[in-house]
């Protein structure tokens, strides 16, 4: 029995997102503490966190069968500007950034909510969604 192939494009994300995101965390722990008020390192905490969690469900999201080409894709954008919009607004003070946050936000519940539904469907027709 054949080993079943990863999807590649998903794992390099999920793993690329992993590294910087413990380059970042360490960047903030080191480099920025001493640097940023409480409020920022809080932003930067945020976006480390939340940036980890998806690159762990992006790696183990590569190994399974099915149609995950859009939810894998949703979380990684939502995860980028998300995150990414927080680094900034960590660095910059520029408030409005706080506005683009809840946008990534939504990309990556719309990912979750679309891997719930692919889950389903699967469950329903024998594997094949």
């Amino acid at each position: 029995m054949a080993a079943r192939a990863f999807s590649r494009p998903i794992l390099m994300t999920g793993v690329l997102l992993a590294g910087t995101g413990v380059m970042l965390g360490a960047f903030g722990a080191h480099a920025l503490k001493d640097r940023l008020d409480p409020a920022a390192l809080g932003w930067w905490q945020t976006a480390v966190q939340y940036q980890m969690w998806h690159a762990v469900a992006l790696v183990a999201l590569a190994g399974l069968p099915g149609r995950l080409g859009l939810p894998a894709a949703l979380l990684s954008i939502g995860t980028l500007v998300f995150s990414g919009s927080l680094y900034l607004l960590a660095l910059t003070g520029l408030r409005w950034l706080g506005a683009v946050t809840p946008v990534g936000g939504l990309l990556m519940i719309a990912g979750w909510l679309l891997l719930a539904l692919r889950a389903w469907r699967t469950k329903d027709q024998g594997r094949s969604a």
